[in-house]
């Protein structure tokens, strides 16, 4: 590979095979500069011929150029392809209606747990105009309220009723909790852009307490110059336990830690206490009683309560199966629990944005185009500044570093007889290049580790 100038555009002149492409070099997710076929930032993965998108969470393929070959000279010119979604992809022509119970067009919300002062615009994926020129019918503020599979139809909450032929369920999941003390002001829930800007407003000068051990680390770190005081309240023993490791989730604790962070960990909220119809006061399990001016919940609740009734099977976390147990109704974002390749088409559930977007398979199974999950789950978070990534695995024994967790420089490899894992943190683009190996289902055995 090499990046060539080509006009005023830098263009990554690929020869594979003795054939030459010359594709866009900016990642169409955040721009990150592409050195090779998959992102070293976020994980996305392009065709090195083509430049089409095999791996979110890239939004579009790379433009792709024509090339010609002439006196042993390659030749770029600036003519570009584009791709439209998958169902218009795959030559789909039917009517498509995409319902959502928010008020804007989809958007990034990895980003609101970042930069929680942002504003909407910045973070919508798609304009108008993109659904308006691939036929999609884009229906907002539109909550669906229960699903009637015998008769194929979908009630919403204006009252309406919508029939299907095939039907997607991707209402992802929200945040909750059920104790008493919920309904003070100054609770809040992190869903939307208006959700983040309301708690940056409220959080200012403040006693703030966080509930959750995941994502919402995101929030405890962005608060820390703006917030009094920040608590973080978690049912595990550590922070990212289930989807970065007990490693990363050490780590996390030590930077936040370091900058004033108090944690409550291996302990649950029993009762959130008001005065004035204002949060004062948390209490935990253990009988502790944290001061808060702002209570920001980040547990997450699987949103499909409007399911119950129909006969669309969920497991018992509430969450449903991708291939649901009704003909011609699917599931796919954060709601879904899904067969994956790479581990042994184990079923799991993984509520990140990376693998929501992957689940385009179930729009391939709908065109009876069955289609196995590939991916590689590839994760980030952001701490003060600092990217950590993680190219996922589970059921390790052993690790093998490059550097030191303390140093805050390192690449991490998860060892069960061979290497299942990867996290690194100012190692890139290390993590990506190990979940490019996975992805090639090529083994990195301990002694290459």
């Amino acid at each position: 590979m090499m990046e060539v100038e080509v006009g005023h555009h830098s263009v990554l002149l690929t020869r594979t095979d003795g054939i030459y492409s010359a594709l866009g070099n900016q990642c169409t997710h955040y721009g990150a500069p592409l050195n090779r076929v998959r992102c070293p930032w976020h994980g996305s993965c392009f065709n090195v011929l083509t430049g089409d998108l095999e791996e979110y969470p890239g939004i579009d393929c790379l433009p792709c150029h024509k090339v010609k070959i002439q006196n042993s000279k390659v030749y770029v010119s600036a003519a570009s392809l584009i791709c439209a979604e998958t169902l218009r992809q795959e030559n789909f022509s039917g009517r498509i209606i995409m319902a959502s119970r928010d008020e804007l067009l989809p958007y990034d919300k990895t980003r609101l747990s970042k930069v929680m002062n942002v504003e909407s615009d910045s973070i919508v994926l798609r304009r108008m105009e993109f659904f308006h020129q691939s036929d999609i019918e884009v229906w907002l503020r539109k909550e669906a309220l229960s699903v009637d599979t015998d008769k194929k139809t979908v009630t919403f909450d204006d009252g309406s009723i919508q029939s299907y032929d095939q039907l997607l369920i991707s209402t992802g999941c929200a945040k909750g909790l059920d104790v008493p003390g919920m309904k003070l002001d100054n609770v809040r829930m992190l869903e939307t852009p208006e959700d983040a800007r309301q708690i940056h407003a409220a959080c200012l000068g403040c006693k703030v307490v966080l509930v959750g051990t995941s994502f919402v680390m995101e929030v405890a770190s962005y608060l820390i110059d703006k917030a009094s005081s920040i608590t973080v309240i978690g049912s595990s023993e550590l922070p990212y336990q289930n989807t970065l490791g007990p490693e990363i989730g050490r780590l996390t604790m030590t930077i936040l830690s370091e900058k004033n962070v108090r944690f409550y960990m291996n302990d649950n909220v029993t009762e959130v206490k008001g005065v004035d119809g204002k949060v004062k006061e948390v209490v935990l399990k253990s009988g502790k009683v944290i001061p808060a001016d702002v209570l920001i919940v980040g547990i997450i609740i699987p949103n499909s309560e409007f399911l119950r009734g129909s006969k669309i099977q969920m497991d018992a976390k509430n969450f449903v199966y991708m291939q649901t147990s009704v003909p011609d109704v699917f599931c796919g974002g954060d709601l879904a629990t899904f067969p994956l390749a790479m581990a042994n088409n184990r079923l799991v559930n993984i509520g990140h944005w990376q693998m929501a977007q992957a689940h385009r398979i179930a729009a391939l199974n709908m065109l009876n185009k069955q289609t196995e999950l590939k991916s590689v789950p590839f994760y980030w978070t952001v701490l003060l500044g600092k990217t950590i990534r993680y190219a996922y695995g589970e059921g390790y024994t052993e690790i093998v570093m490059k550097g030191k967790f303390e140093d805050m420089k390192f690449l991490a490899l998860y060892i069960n007889d061979e290497v299942i894992a990867a996290a690194s943190l100012n190692y890139d683009p290390a993590a990506s290049a190990v979940a490019e190996r996975f992805a090639a289902r090529k083994v990195i055995t301990k002694k290459e580790a």
